[in-house]
Protein backbone atom coordinates (compact mmCIF):
# COMPACT_ATOMS: atom_id res chain seq x y z
CA UNK A 1 0.00 0.00 0.00
CA UNK A 2 0.97 3.24 -0.56
CA UNK A 3 2.54 5.49 2.51
CA UNK A 4 0.46 8.14 3.59
CA UNK A 5 1.69 11.62 2.81
CA UNK A 6 1.95 14.96 5.29
CA UNK A 7 -1.31 16.26 4.37
CA UNK A 8 -3.25 12.98 4.21
CA UNK A 9 -1.83 12.89 8.22
CA UNK A 10 -3.14 16.31 9.21
CA UNK A 11 -6.77 15.53 7.37
CA UNK A 12 -7.17 12.83 9.10
CA UNK A 13 -6.00 14.10 12.55
CA UNK A 14 -8.21 17.01 12.27
CA UNK A 15 -11.62 16.36 9.92
CA UNK A 16 -11.75 12.70 9.10
CA UNK A 17 -13.11 11.53 12.21
CA UNK A 18 -15.36 12.71 15.08
CA UNK A 19 -13.09 14.95 17.69
CA UNK A 20 -13.49 11.80 20.05
CA UNK A 21 -11.87 9.18 17.45
CA UNK A 22 -9.17 11.57 16.97
CA UNK A 23 -6.93 10.20 20.19
CA UNK A 24 -6.69 6.71 18.42
CA UNK A 25 -6.30 8.16 14.40
CA UNK A 26 -3.23 10.15 16.88
CA UNK A 27 -2.06 6.88 18.16
CA UNK A 28 -2.10 4.90 15.01
CA UNK A 29 -0.27 7.57 13.03
CA UNK A 30 2.37 7.41 15.76
CA UNK A 31 2.82 4.65 17.27
CA UNK A 32 2.54 2.50 13.80
CA UNK A 33 1.05 -0.60 15.64
CA UNK A 34 1.20 -4.05 14.23
CA UNK A 35 -0.19 -6.20 16.93
CA UNK A 36 -3.51 -4.44 18.47
CA UNK A 37 -6.62 -5.86 20.94
CA UNK A 38 -9.87 -4.61 21.11
CA UNK A 39 -11.93 -5.53 23.92
CA UNK A 40 -15.54 -4.85 22.54
CA UNK A 41 -16.04 -4.79 19.06
CA UNK A 42 -20.01 -3.47 18.96
CA UNK A 43 -21.36 -2.57 15.83
CA UNK A 44 -18.04 -2.90 14.07
CA UNK A 45 -18.00 1.11 12.62
CA UNK A 46 -14.82 1.87 13.77
CA UNK A 47 -12.58 -1.53 13.51
CA UNK A 48 -12.43 -1.47 9.60
CA UNK A 49 -11.40 2.12 9.64
CA UNK A 50 -8.75 1.51 12.19
CA UNK A 51 -7.24 -1.80 10.85
CA UNK A 52 -6.80 0.14 7.47
CA UNK A 53 -4.99 2.75 8.47
CA UNK A 54 -2.79 0.75 10.66
CA UNK A 55 -2.20 -1.77 7.81
CA UNK A 56 -1.42 1.59 5.60
CA UNK A 57 1.39 2.73 7.65
CA UNK A 58 2.85 -0.13 9.93
CA UNK A 59 6.00 -1.90 9.13
CA UNK A 60 4.71 -5.36 9.22
CA UNK A 61 1.68 -7.20 9.31
CA UNK A 62 -1.46 -6.38 11.66
CA UNK A 63 -2.04 -8.67 13.89
CA UNK A 64 -5.79 -8.27 15.68
CA UNK A 65 -7.42 -9.36 18.70
CA UNK A 66 -10.65 -8.86 19.18
CA UNK A 67 -12.67 -9.65 22.17
CA UNK A 68 -16.84 -9.37 22.35
CA UNK A 69 -19.56 -11.41 23.50
CA UNK A 70 -20.98 -11.59 19.74
CA UNK A 71 -23.88 -13.54 19.83
CA UNK A 72 -23.64 -14.36 23.20
CA UNK A 73 -24.86 -10.71 23.70
CA UNK A 74 -27.55 -9.60 26.14
CA UNK A 75 -30.71 -7.82 25.46
CA UNK A 76 -29.98 -4.93 27.86
CA UNK A 77 -26.87 -5.01 25.87
CA UNK A 78 -25.87 -2.13 22.52
CA UNK A 79 -26.64 -3.55 19.40
CA UNK A 80 -23.18 -5.67 17.71
CA UNK A 81 -21.79 -7.87 14.79
CA UNK A 82 -21.82 -11.79 14.58
CA UNK A 83 -19.03 -13.34 14.89
CA UNK A 84 -18.75 -14.43 11.15
CA UNK A 85 -20.01 -11.36 9.97
CA UNK A 86 -17.16 -9.95 11.90
CA UNK A 87 -14.50 -12.42 10.69
CA UNK A 88 -15.58 -11.77 6.75
CA UNK A 89 -15.32 -7.94 7.43
CA UNK A 90 -11.59 -7.99 8.89
CA UNK A 91 -10.26 -11.12 7.43
CA UNK A 92 -8.82 -8.72 4.43
CA UNK A 93 -6.72 -6.80 7.16
CA UNK A 94 -3.87 -9.40 8.64
CA UNK A 95 -3.92 -11.76 11.23
CA UNK A 96 -7.50 -12.07 12.85
CA UNK A 97 -8.14 -13.52 15.91
CA UNK A 98 -11.67 -13.18 17.38
CA UNK A 99 -12.56 -14.13 20.50
CA UNK A 100 -16.21 -15.02 21.48
CA UNK A 101 -17.71 -14.71 25.13
CA UNK A 102 -17.41 -12.44 28.05
CA UNK A 103 -13.73 -10.75 28.08
CA UNK A 104 -13.01 -10.99 31.28
CA UNK A 105 -13.55 -14.72 31.84
CA UNK A 106 -11.56 -15.16 27.58
CA UNK A 107 -9.02 -12.96 28.15
CA UNK A 108 -7.92 -14.54 31.73
CA UNK A 109 -7.68 -17.99 29.85
CA UNK A 110 -5.75 -16.38 27.08
CA UNK A 111 -3.43 -13.84 28.29
CA UNK A 112 -0.21 -16.19 28.74
CA UNK A 113 -0.85 -16.78 25.57
CA UNK A 114 -0.89 -13.66 23.89
CA UNK A 115 1.80 -12.28 24.25
CA UNK A 116 2.18 -8.02 24.62
CA UNK A 117 0.53 -5.80 22.43
CA UNK A 118 1.36 -2.25 20.83
CA UNK A 119 -2.29 -0.44 21.25
CA UNK A 120 -5.19 -1.86 23.76
CA UNK A 121 -8.47 -0.30 23.18
CA UNK A 122 -11.29 -0.83 25.48
CA UNK A 123 -14.56 0.13 24.37
CA UNK A 124 -17.43 1.62 25.96
CA UNK A 125 -19.95 -1.37 25.32
CA UNK A 126 -17.87 -3.21 28.06
CA UNK A 127 -19.50 -2.98 30.96
CA UNK A 128 -17.70 -1.34 33.87
CA UNK A 129 -18.02 -4.32 35.63
CA UNK A 130 -16.54 -6.65 33.62
CA UNK A 131 -13.56 -4.20 32.42
CA UNK A 132 -12.66 -3.68 36.21
CA UNK A 133 -11.93 -7.42 36.02
CA UNK A 134 -10.08 -7.22 33.36
CA UNK A 135 -7.16 -4.58 34.09
CA UNK A 136 -5.15 -7.53 36.11
CA UNK A 137 -5.28 -9.85 33.07
CA UNK A 138 -4.48 -6.49 30.44
CA UNK A 139 -1.74 -5.33 32.41
CA UNK A 140 0.17 -8.44 31.53
CA UNK A 141 0.01 -7.83 27.79
CA UNK A 142 1.52 -3.97 28.08
CA UNK A 143 5.21 -2.92 27.93
CA UNK A 144 6.68 0.13 28.20
CA UNK A 145 5.80 1.17 24.38
CA UNK A 146 1.99 -0.23 24.67
CA UNK A 147 -0.61 2.61 24.14
CA UNK A 148 -3.76 1.63 26.08
CA UNK A 149 -6.83 3.62 25.30
CA UNK A 150 -10.31 3.37 27.00
CA UNK A 151 -13.73 5.24 25.44
CA UNK A 152 -15.45 7.35 27.70
CA UNK A 153 -19.59 6.60 27.66
CA UNK A 154 -19.52 10.26 25.09
CA UNK A 155 -17.56 8.21 22.64
CA UNK A 156 -14.03 10.18 23.60
CA UNK A 157 -11.00 7.83 23.96
CA UNK A 158 -8.49 8.71 26.55
CA UNK A 159 -4.83 7.91 27.41
CA UNK A 160 -4.35 5.17 29.87
CA UNK A 161 -1.60 5.43 31.78
CA UNK A 162 0.61 2.39 32.72
CA UNK A 163 0.66 3.63 36.42
CA UNK A 164 -3.00 4.00 36.15
CA UNK A 165 -3.44 -0.08 34.36
CA UNK A 166 -1.50 -1.00 37.32
CA UNK A 167 -3.43 1.06 40.17
CA UNK A 168 -6.66 -0.53 38.37
CA UNK A 169 -5.45 -4.41 38.52
CA UNK A 170 -4.23 -3.81 42.06
CA UNK A 171 -7.38 -2.59 42.95
CA UNK A 172 -9.38 -5.79 41.51
CA UNK A 173 -6.26 -7.58 43.47
CA UNK A 174 -7.44 -5.81 46.76
CA UNK A 175 -11.04 -6.21 46.68
CA UNK A 176 -10.37 -10.50 45.97
CA UNK A 177 -7.74 -10.34 49.12
CA UNK A 178 -10.21 -7.46 50.97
Amino acid sequence: MAPIGIFRKLWLLRNARSAGERPLVRSILEGKPTKILELGLGELKRTPNMLSLAARISDGPIHYVGFDRFEARMPDEPPGVTLKEAHSCLQKFGRIQLVPGNPDSTLARLCNHLGWFDLILVSKTIDQVTISRCWFFLQRLTQSHTIVLQESAEGIWTTVSHQDVGERANQQVFRKVG
